[in-house]
């Protein structure tokens, strides 16, 4: 499994990516957002994307999970990098059909500080190794069902029963942006973790 650990909440204000999603000029989502308000997007499938200005972000997330291979992981494994977080379980549609999308924006980002990293909320080990497996997901999940700790760690940056959820936390470790609902395309997800990059460039 490849991963790149280097070892070393909310705002309530929102903004639309608008210029963010230049590149996607052929994207009938990205035209979507470009005709925001600037109170995030919000699709007609329920889909719900935010992102929130470095100067409204919450405190940093502290976090320590166990995966499902039984590796510690901790914030500070991700010091200085940009973090995808997503939340899902095994027998949740939504996160079946996104989980391709997931990794193919965590693929683009090979060689640069980034990092993805799985929540699962309902699953034992066994079940999160399956679907790992199945669907062709490289990147490690951690295991909240039995943790309390991690569960609260993410108390205040998303409610854990909305499932899938996708949070990308800047290299201070806060929330800087927020999918909620399935990923409607790998390129949303990977514009997102572009702006967040770009800061610390």
């Amino acid at each position: 499994m490849r991963f790149r650990p280097a070892r070393a909440a909310s705002a309530l204000l929102a903004v639309v990516l608008a210029a963010t999603l230049a590149a996607c000029t052929n994207d009938t989502l990205a035209d979507q957002y470009r005709e925001g308000s600037n109170k995030g997007y919000i699709g007609a499938d329920g889909l719900q994307v935010v992102e929130y200005p470095a100067d409204e972000r919450s405190e940093p997330v502290v976090f320590t999970g166990v995966t499902e291979d039984g590796e510690t992981l901790t914030n500070e494994d991700f010091t200085d990098q940009v973090l995808v977080v997503n939340f899902w379980y095994a027998a949740c549609g939504p996160c079946i059909v996104e989980a391709p999308r997931l990794e193919e924006s965590y693929q683009s980002f090979e060689g640069q500080p980034v990092s993805f990293v799985g929540i699962n909320t309902y699953d034992q080990a066994a079940t999160a190794q399956a679907f790992a497996r199945d669907n062709g997901v490289s990147y490690p999940s951690m295991l909240a069902v039995d943790d309390s700790k991690l569960k609260l760690a993410f108390a205040n940056a998303t409610p854990l029963s909305a499932t899938p959820t996708t949070l990308v936390l800047d290299t201070q470790g806060r929330v800087a942006a927020r999918v909620v609902g399935e990923l409607a395309d790998a390129s949303i997800l990977s514009t997102l973790v572009r702006d967040t990059l770009a800061e610390s460039s």
